[in-house]
């Protein structure tokens, strides 16, 4: 698990300013962006980001979420949680029944960003879809090529990939930066690269509904 820092992110200047206000704690591969939909609608929001390398154990997600949430409620008048699912296989939406917390839907980020039923349609024309935000496509050589070893034993390949057949880059922000390091961390990994922009629309969309109110 990655040891990168849980400080806030703040929206505006301080947590402890008049108003209501609310805690979101995010997945870390998420929480730019949510912070960046949070300052363009000036919501008392300040981010709290957990280790975006949870997902490599997506087991320790509710209890890290239960920790912080904790640790949290008492500075907040509303705590939420910015993360779907997310392989935790229903343990998160025990964490949020437990300590009266709503999270975003879905059952992964991927929903978040391109929707349920056009994640469902990658999958049933190609099973063998791996799927890559902006940050995955950013962080590929470390959360990836790194935590898998395929930079110490690139012959590992095989034996992670060989059942896939194509990348499909749910694309946020593209630009010319981005492209090239989704089209070179296909490469790394033998698979044809799709590029489907997405936008930020759905995740502005969830949000609002999250926190925006």
């Amino acid at each position: 698990m990655s040891s990168s820092p849980t400080a806030p992110s703040s929206t505006t200047a301080s947590s402890t300013s008049s108003g209501s206000r609310t805690a979101l704690i995010a997945c870390g591969a998420i929480a730019q962006p949510c912070k960046e939909i949070a300052d363009r609608h000036h919501w008392p929001v300040d981010v709290h980001p957990l280790p975006p390398l949870l997902h490599n154990q997506p087991h320790l997600i509710a209890a890290e979420v239960r920790r912080l949430a904790r640790d949290l409620a008492p500075s907040y008048d509303t705590v939420a949680v910015g993360y779907a699912d997310c392989g935790t296989y229903g343990a998160l939406d025990a964490v949020c029944e437990e300590l009266g917390l709503a999270r975003l839907p879905g059952l992964h980020c991927y929903d978040v960003f391109a929707g349920a039923s056009r994640i469902e349609e990658f999958f049933a024309d190609q099973p063998g879809t791996y799927l890559l935000t902006d940050f995955l496509v950013r962080s590929f050589a470390r959360t990836v090529i790194q935590e898998l070893g395929l930079d110490r034993h690139p012959d590992l390949r095989d034996t992670y990939f060989g059942h896939y057949t194509r990348v499909v880059w749910l694309a946020q922000q593209p630009d010319d930066e981005l492209r090239a390091l989704a089209e070179d961390a296909a490469a790394r990994i033998g698979l044809p690269l799709t590029v489907v922009e997405t936008g930020d629309a759905r995740l502005e969309a969830a949000l609002a509904a999250l926190v925006g109110s």
